[in-house]
């Protein structure tokens, strides 16, 4: 297309023009006035003269249209996979762009929407701002608008026109039908941490929405579940504010699912399970660190228990035996008498983990106090045996009704030979002696121990051997509770640095932890975990083979996942964590579970499809909102180019505003008094004046 039009770039100032002009003009105007003859022709000389000097050059313009760009925003969040939504959406996104295709002068962007890991951080279908990136590099006068294929339920509609950054008309085709009913489950509250075996309250209720059954009952059965394990079971009614109280077991993330009973027929069952995650906080650790006797060992344990600010110690060392006589007063005596009673019987259960250091009994402790300290053993308490010569002594606490749940039996014989410490096969692939430093060489990269008692094991797990393969720490379960029990005495020569020293802190801290039942030293477990946008797989084990394991992801797709060898107990998968919620693992025995993205993501708090929340920025914009699917079939309106200032849509049709931008392609310019055409029109207007003075 072209454009005419008419510029001047005069040959002398505008204001030395308009004087010279205005002085001609005058005296032409003076004849005129006179009635001199020859006066008409000499104003159009002058006007002549003026015009030239003006230098008045005609320009065309050769502009070529540019396209409006329209945007299409298909949501492909994980509610529009309900129902039948996912064929509505595919046929209304085929018809337009066919549609809009056969449109002259549109130019179609497509955009695809996904709440998924990886926009896990933008909490809920956000199509406007998907919107906005796809048009950034648009100017405002060639956006000729941006159709919606959505179930309406869009997080992040604009306040108004002012905040959508866009003049042109928005239309959301709403998929879904109007008919839908749904139930929910929603927490109100929940409290983000407590103390670990305290009692915490979370509140919730259940909302049906929707066009609900006449006969729907409104009072449903709600489900506890904590880390996968059933824990109680509430009727509740619909709507109304219900609570119940959750025991934190553990330290870490405690996972609590509420799920409500369906209702026959509503949209989905996904969102009748809620999630809330409660983080499990220790009060510090209770140990009690019992010494039979001072020996250099004693400061190891002493120094090792203080440095961790977690830990509550209690100390005692048993300085002055009852076969011990002397003459000295009682009462100048400066130390305390033994609470045996006290520590055994009344606040035994206090304590998380009871060590004996080197410890021979010497009737201090009555064998009703070992029969207490082995019962606290099975009720879920630890006990940890560090113990020397004294364990094959004839006052060996092997000897006493503790024996019952110590993993080994001394011989009576004690070994006096320098000897490395190793880490046993099984002890490669045990939490507590995996990937200690210096563990990998022969020899280890440690110093030797020069002594330890022989003991025959009656069960548990030798991680560790001393001389001759002896078992040197081992490692059992006893009921509920754990027990540990080391046979050499002389871990404090790696604490002070003999011969290079050791990794005295990694043994002595995992085995105090692992008896304490921290869950990141179990040695069977399944474990989830998140990196990135992959999910972890992994399954800790003693054994030599794994099963599969089942991996069930928020929307309820199940898979069945073979564990690679990872090597040192550890076997391994990593999947694509493509959705947002909560994921679950099982391997037929345990259970894990994590939750990707946010808590109760509100892709799933409200599924129903709706017209409500895209009306008000559709209409303010000049756009419309239509439900394309409420009798089953996809019935689509018509997609209509037109004009600013026309109608921009209608009950059966929508409109893309065709853009009156154009780009310029070349520009011709012809200067009217340049040339012998100019000096021509001249020569006659000034010849014309004489000739007509000369008559």
């Amino acid at each position: 297309m072209s454009a005419w039009s008419v510029t001047f770039e005069p040959l002398l100032p505008w204001s030395a023009l308009a004087i010279l002009a205005t002085i001609g003009l005058a005296l032409a105007g003076y004849g005129l006035w006179l009635g001199l003859r020859g006066a008409p022709l000499r104003l159009l000389a002058v006007v002549a003269v003026a015009a030239a000097l003006a230098n008045p050059i005609v320009t065309r313009e050769n502009r070529e249209p540019l396209t409006s760009v329209a945007a299409l925003v298909v949501d492909r969040s994980q509610s529009q996979t309900l129902g039948d939504r996912v064929r509505e959406t595919d046929a209304a996104r085929e018809a337009l762009i066919r549609e809009i295709a056969q449109l002259n002068g549109i130019e179609l962007r497509e955009v695809t929407v996904s709440a998924n890991a990886e926009t896990s951080t933008s909490d809920g279908t956000r199509l406007f701002d998907a919107l906005a990136r796809a048009l950034g590099d648009v100017p405002p006068d060639r956006v000729a608008g941006a159709i919606l294929v959505t179930d309406g339920q869009v997080h992040d509609v604009p306040r108004d026109v002012a905040a959508l950054g866009l003049s042109a008309p928005v239309h959301a085709l709403v998929t879904g039908q109007s008919s839908e009913y749904d139930r929910r489950i929603v927490v109100d509250a929940v409290p983000r941490f407590g103390l670990v075996n305290s009692e915490q309250v979370l509140s919730f209720r259940v909302l049906d929405q929707g066009a609900l059954p006449a006969n729907s009952i409104r009072r449903t059965r709600v489900v506890v579940r904590r880390d996968g394990e059933q824990i109680a079971t509430l009727v509740v009614p619909t709507g109304e504010k219900a609570s119940v109280s959750i025991r934190i077991a553990h330290g870490g993330d405690n996972i609590v699912e509420l799920e409500a009973e369906p209702i026959d027929g509503e949209l989905t069952a996904l969102n009748n399970r809620a999630v809330a995650s409660i983080e499990g906080i220790r009060e510090n650790l209770r140990v009690l660190l019992i010494s039979g006797e001072p020996n250099p060992g004693e400061r190891t344990w002493r120094n090792l228990l203080k440095s961790d600010a977690s830990v509550d110690l209690v100390h005692f060392t048993i300085l002055r035996p009852p076969e011990k006589m002397d003459s000295t007063p009682i009462n100048e005596l400066s130390l305390i008498a033994f609470p045996v009673r006290e520590l055994f019987q009344e606040k035994i259960g206090e304590f998380d983990l009871i060590i004996f250091d080197r410890y021979q009994r010497r009737s201090i402790l009555p064998s009703v106090y070992f029969d207490n300290i082995a019962r606290y053993v099975r009720d879920g308490g630890a006990v940890l045996i560090a113990s020397g010569p004294d364990l094959a002594a004839n006052g060996s606490i092997a000897r006493t009704p503790l024996a019952s749940v110590l993993p080994a039996e001394p011989t009576g014989k004690v070994i006096e030979e320098p000897f490395f410490p190793r880490v046993s096969a099984l002890g490669n692939r045990h939490p507590v002696t995996r990937d200690l430093p210096g563990a990998g060489f022969d020899p280890p990269r440690w110093s030797r121990f020069f002594r330890m008692a022989e003991v025959t094991p009656s069960g548990g797990s030798v991680v560790m051997n001393g001389a001759g393969g002896r078992p040197l720490l081992i490692l059992a379960r006893e009921g509920k509770g754990r027990v540990g029990l080391m046979t050499s005495d002389h871990v404090w020569l790696w604490a002070r640095g003999y011969d290079g020293g050791g990794p005295h802190l990694s043994v002595l801290r995992r085995l105090s932890h692992w008896l304490m039942q921290e869950p990141e030293l179990e040695e069977e477990a399944l474990r989830l975990s998140l990196r990135g946008r992959e999910l972890g797989i992994e399954r800790q084990t003693l054994g030599d083979k794994v099963e599969p394991v089942d991996l069930t992801s928020p929307s309820g797709q199940r898979r069945t996942l073979t564990l690679a060898d990872a090597g040192a107990g550890l076997w391994r998968a990593d999947v694509a964590a493509a959705e947002l919620g909560l994921w679950r693992a099982t391997d037929g025995t345990r259970t894990a579970l994590i939750n990707v993205g946010p808590v109760n993501p509100r892709e799933w708090q409200d599924v129903l499809s709706t017209t409500e929340p895209t009306r008000s920025i559709a209409r303010a914009s000049g756009g419309t909102v239509h439900r394309i699917a409420d009798a089953g079939s996809v019935a689509l309106p018509r997609v209509i180019a037109t004009r600013a200032g026309n109608a921009l849509g209608g009950s059966d049709w929508v409109g893309l505003r065709l853009s009156d931008a154009t780009v310029l392609k070349g520009v011709d310019r012809l200067p009217l008094f340049a040339g012998l055409l100019g000096l021509a029109l001249l020569v006659l207007a000034i010849s014309a004046m004489w000739w007509r003075e000369g008559r």
